[in-house]
């Protein structure tokens, strides 16, 4: 190829870049000048528990109870009280696609993989989640069984 009609493209991309950038930019200026009340944050939802004159505060979205899951320093109190908010909250999973496992099973899959291998999981805590979680999803049944039965497997003896 000509080094010229390379250029000549670079040059022509990048003013129609310019160009979109600006009109982006006039957009917003334009929609900002109406008073349009802004919308508030969502603030993220949190339950408190007192345990001995200490308070816990936990977030109930799906993804901090995951981490608080896999945080191998978690205490037995917080795992089991962030195992009660998935419950609580996030217990019920959307429907089989037919036979194959909605992907939103997947973060569960991983909860109980992880709860069955944590160093300060004891099998109350796994037998609960596990009872819990297949009452609320009869049909996720055999899956939640399966991912059961790996994590314990996968266990150090």
């Amino acid at each position: 190829m000509n080094i010229e009609l390379i250029i000549q493209s670079v040059m022509g991309l990048v003013a129609l870049l310019a160009l979109l950038l600006f009109f982006l930019f006039l957009t917003s200026k334009n929609s900002s000048d109406k008073k349009v009340p802004k919308k508030k944050e969502l603030k993220k939802k949190t339950e408190t528990k007192t345990d001995r004159s200490k308070t816990i505060e936990m977030p109930t979205d799906l993804e901090s109870l995951r981490s608080i899951v896999k945080d191998k320093k978690s205490t037995a109190s917080e795992l089991r009280k962030a195992l009660e908010l998935i419950i609580k909250y996030h217990g019920t999973i959307h429907p089989k696609l037919g036979l194959r496992a909605h992907p939103d099973f997947d973060p569960y899959m991983d909860v109980l993989f992880t709860i069955c291998r944590h160093p300060h999981a004891d099998k109350d805590m796994i037998i609960y989640f596990d009872r819990e979680l297949g009452r609320l999803n009869p049909e996720y049944k055999q899956d939640i069984n399966e991912a059961m039965t790996k994590g314990l497997n996968s266990r150090r003896v």
